[in-house]
């Protein structure tokens, strides 16, 4: 079963997005580097965000399985448009803070999955994604 996203193009570089499932919406604005005003999150940023995100969340489904808290873990994604044409995302830099520390199968699932989520796996490999994973000393 398929998930349904439409859109709207709104005006002045901007798009109206409805979660089908959910009937929550977002709006995006295209960057300031590409003749948009940055308001909003741009096309690229939700790529940015759904890796992100998909980390974090793959993470938390694993951990709950195994009774694991990973309450408090956070991650911070940095994007990097490429420098010449064609314009794409080139870089994906991952950093993910683990709050509590983890059994070693524990970090060794965290490692696989920070670096292999759905999102992750579906991105073409031209797009350089490191991860680093920091966990509490």
């Amino acid at each position: 079963m398929g998930v349904e996203i439409t859109s709207a193009y709104t005006g002045n570089l901007r798009c109206s997005v409805t979660h089908g499932p959910s009937g929550s919406t977002i709006e995006t604005d295209a960057p300031v580097d590409n003749a948009g005003k940055g308001e909003r999150l741009s096309p690229s940023d939700l790529v940015a965000t759904a890796l992100v995100t998909c980390i974090l969340t793959t993470i938390g489904i694993v951990a709950e399985r195994k009774g694991w808290d990973v309450s408090g873990m956070r991650a911070k994604v940095v994007k990097e448009m490429s420098a010449t044409p064609p314009r794409r995302i080139a870089r994906l830099s991952v950093d993910l803070w683990m709050a509590k520390d983890l059994p070693s199968e524990g970090r060794q699932q965290v490692e696989n999955i920070a670096h292999g989520c759905p999102v992750q796996k579906s991105l073409s490999d031209s797009i350089e994604v490191p991860v680093t994973i920091h966990w509490p000393a």
